[in-house]
């Protein structure tokens, strides 16, 4: 047994700690034959309780189906029987009644059977029993859509359902001569009352005896179901003790001390790593493979038979490897009740690796100790107890203890007693999340430290503390503390404007909606103020030109003299006044189609000089009766990409206003033109009368003049220079005013000139373009509005380039 190097862990797979079960072939045959009744028995009486309910079911079944053949064949014999008896009797209600009552009284009648009489038409004479609304028609009462009513008596007896929704059978027979129709009517559920009162009796007895025999059945699975549970549970008792003595790591000793015998359990030897090859081991052979240095065997013998002691010894063993392994074994004497000998029975454990397992908590132990010295926190750990378990340099200079004050063991009291704390200025309690088994707290000494404490609760009741050198982070965090208020405060600060900044946005937002809302309603309404000026101006047109035409013929003479000169004069004045109404008209319709956006304009290179001396033609003639100097200072050979008509337009608009606003005598007017970069500045200046600062900026504006209603001594619709800006701006250009009262008035106008982009761009002559791909075209983009005006003196735009 000693030179085995190899073991099974068991010998016997049916012993239980050496204990045989029984294992004969007829046990086998029984367990084999209990698990084939345990599901057969609950299936034979299921059968049976099927085939009995089945059985039944037929049964009544064919009772059901014979009670109503019964009923059909005496429906159909009674109908005849009836029709026979009334085939000579007077088709009157009364008569009818009379035979019936007489022939079948009510008693004799079936439950629920009736009798209908009808006339030929199917209309009810009579009913036995008697019905307490006798009127109406067959047909009303077994339904329109039945076979019966379109048969007839062909149909034989038929099962319906009446017009109540009742199921009954009904047979129909014809009187002679066709004198009517004998109807029976027999309800089914009267006729199978009987039937039904058997079929709920034989329900209970079905259901009686199918709850014995359940509860048989129930009793049988559940004894059958206890008895497996019983041989489960022996099973997984075996299975357990066999599993805890081998995955333990222990075995099982029965040393019979009077013969000299041990038994060993299978996980024993498979502990030591031999195999089994005898039920019993000898004395001497156990005792060979014990450690020299740990005892033997015949001195535990010895103190056995000198007392009744427990064992609990602790000793190595060789395994079958060669190593020793390490046993503590605990037994304990019990006597024999067959032969009076003692066994002495236990376990052996392994504790091979308790013991490496102590030895390295004593390594652990030790390096622990050096780091809890080496760390810079003081530290000190007690038990539950308060005695001391452990603590380093820092915890005893803190408390200015000696190595022999802080032994380990000693209570907390005493070694306390011994040190002197150290002074506190001030101390922050719970400066955490406290809880039951935790506190950290931060302490201010004497000496500007600050210390934080922190103090757990171990597993075991004891607890640990370790104080920590936070003077270093305590300055940082007033540092912090500081900046976090600044920042609280800016925080603060910017809250309040941005409440401010919302609040402001939000009336912003409303102010742009009634903006919007005031802007559409602007629009809209300018729009229909244009729309109304474009058909007035239209409508007048047409009586103008005629009161123009008449008064030009009355002023020439052409059909004779009027008579009196002053008839000359007054058509004088008419035809002027009409050539100035039209002229307004014309200003009215071009305003017009501006603000509708319906304004094409063909581009065209055009001369400046040509425009201007075309522009010239119209105002010579009332300059030179106010005895005005017009001068033309122009570079020669400047070219304008604009429309034509448009420039001539605004030429004339701002010539004639020129003339117009200047007085007569020694006034003076001066057209200049420059180019500058891509467009061209035309300058027209008067010494007229000027324009007041207040009204400069409502200048350009339709209808806008700087004269009122009440102070006006020039004629003038306001439209002139409202085109004139309108007109610039339409070619990319603008318009800008500048003036002084008493002195005069400066008008820059700013056109482009033609260039290789432009031309390019304008694909053919005549375009159609709309304003704003005009506006694209020219590649430039209005410098200043309608109203646009500045603080520029009015030497400052007489000096432009020569």
């Amino acid at each position: 047994m000693l030179e085995a190097d190899s073991a099974s862990l068991s010998a016997r797979a049916d012993t239980i700690l050496g204990i045989h079960r029984p294992q004969t072939a007829a046990h086998a045959r029984f367990v084999r034959a209990e698990i084939w009744l345990r599901y057969a028995v609950p299936a034979f009486l299921a059968t049976f309780l099927v085939c009995l309910a089945a059985g039944a079911a037929l049964q009544l079944r064919g009772e059901r189906s014979e009670i109503l053949r019964e009923t059909v064949t005496e429906i159909e014999t009674f109908t005849r029987l009836v029709t026979a008896a009334l085939s000579d009797v007077e088709a009157t209600s009364s008569a009818i009644r009379s035979r019936l009552e007489t022939l079948l009284p009510v008693t004799l009648m079936p439950a629920g059977r009736q009798i209908l009489v009808t006339s030929a038409s199917e209309e009810i004479l009579g009913a036995h029993p008697a019905m307490t609304d006798p009127r109406g028609t067959l047909t009303d009462r077994i339904g329109e859509m039945q076979a019966l009513s379109t048969l007839g008596e062909r149909a034989g007896v038929m099962a319906l359902t009446l017009a109540n929704g009742e199921q009954a059978f009904a047979a129909l027979r014809t009187l002679p001569n066709g004198r009517g129709q004998v109807a029976v009517i027999q309800p089914i559920a009267p006729v199978l009352d009987a039937w039904t009162t058997r079929m709920r009796n034989q329900a209970v007895l079905y259901a009686s005896a199918a709850l014995v025999i359940v509860g048989i059945g129930v009793a049988y699975a559940l004894q059958t179901r206890r008895a497996y549970a019983v041989d489960r549970l022996c099973e997984q008792i075996k299975q357990r003790l066999d599993t805890a003595l081998g995955r333990g790591r222990c075995g099982l000793w029965d040393w019979d001390i009077p013969r000299g015998r041990i038994y060993w359990s299978d996980s024993m030897y498979a502990l030591l790593g031999y195999r089994r090859e005898r039920e019993f081991l000898s004395f001497g052979d156990v005792n060979a493979l014990v450690h020299p240095d740990d005892g033997d065997l015949y001195a535990l013998a010895r103190q056995l038979a000198a007392s009744q002691s427990t064992v609990d010894h602790e000793f190595r063993m060789r395994g079958a490897n060669g190593a020793w392994i390490w046993l503590r074994t605990r037994a304990e004497i019990v006597p024999d009740q067959v032969d009076g000998g003692r066994h002495l029975v236990g376990i052996a454990l392994d504790v091979t690796e308790q013991r490496q397992l102590a030895e390295s908590n004593a390594t652990a132990d030790m390096r622990l100790r050096d780091a809890v010295e080496a760390i810079s926190e003081a530290f000190v750990l007690w038990d539950t107890s308060n005695r001391l378990v452990l603590c380093n340099s820092k915890f005893r200079h803190l408390h200015a203890l000696s190595p022999d004050d802080a032994t380990p063991g000693k209570r907390y009291h005493e070694i306390m007693g011994r040190g002197v704390l150290p002074p506190v200025r001030r101390e922050l309690r719970e400066i955490e999340a406290s809880s039951a088994t935790a506190r950290t707290f931060e302490a201010e000494l004497t000496d500007g430290r600050w210390l934080q404490i922190s103090e757990r609760r171990t597993k075991d009741g004891g607890y640990v503390s370790v104080g920590t050198d936070i003077t270093n982070l305590k300055r940082q965090q007033e540092q912090l503390v500081a900046s976090e208020r600044e920042l609280i405060e800016t925080v603060k600060d910017l809250k309040r404007s941005r409440r401010t900044l919302e609040l402001q946005t939000q009336q912003l937002a409303d102010l742009a909606e009634r903006y919007l809302d005031q802007k559409a309603q602007a629009e809209t309404a300018n729009q229909a103020k244009s729309e109304f000026l474009a058909t007035m101006s239209h409508e007048l047109r047409t009586p103008l030109n005629a009161i123009m035409g008449f008064a030009e013929l009355m002023e020439t003479g052409v059909y004779g003299s009027l008579g009196s000169p002053r008839y000359t004069e007054y058509c004088r004045d008419i035809r002027s006044s009409g050539d100035y109404l039209l002229s307004v008209i014309d200003d009215i319709l071009d305003m017009s189609r501006i603000e509708s956006h319906r304004v094409r304009l063909a581009l065209r290179e055009v001369p400046l000089d040509g425009a201007i001396q075309n522009a010239l033609k119209l105002v010579t003639e009332p300059a030179r009766a106010k005895s005005l100097t017009i001068d033309v200072d122009t570079v020669a050979g400047l070219t304008l990409l604009v429309d034509a008509r448009a420039l001539h337009q605004i030429l004339v608009n701002l010539l004639q206003n020129a003339v117009k606003f200047t007085p007569g005598g020694d006034g003076r007017i001066v057209v200049k033109a420059r180019p500058s970069g891509d467009r061209i500045h035309i300058f027209i200046e008067d010494t007229g009368i000027g324009i007041p600062k207040a009204a400069l900026r409502r200048l350009g504006s339709p209808f806008q003049q700087v004269e009122t209603n009440l102070t006006r001594t020039h004629k003038g619709s306001g439209l002139g220079l409202a085109i004139a800006r309108s007109m610039a701006q339409l070619h990319g250009g603008s318009l800008r005013i500048r003036s002084e009262e008493g002195l005069g008035t400066i008008i820059l106008v700013r056109l482009p000139m033609p260039t290789a982009e432009r031309r390019r761009e304008i694909v053919t002559e005549g375009s159609d373009e709309t304003v704003d791909s005009l506006r694209e075209a020219s590649g430039a983009r209005p410098r200043g509005g309608a109203g646009s005006s500045g603080e520029m003196p009015l030497k400052a735009l007489t000096q432009v380039p020569a």
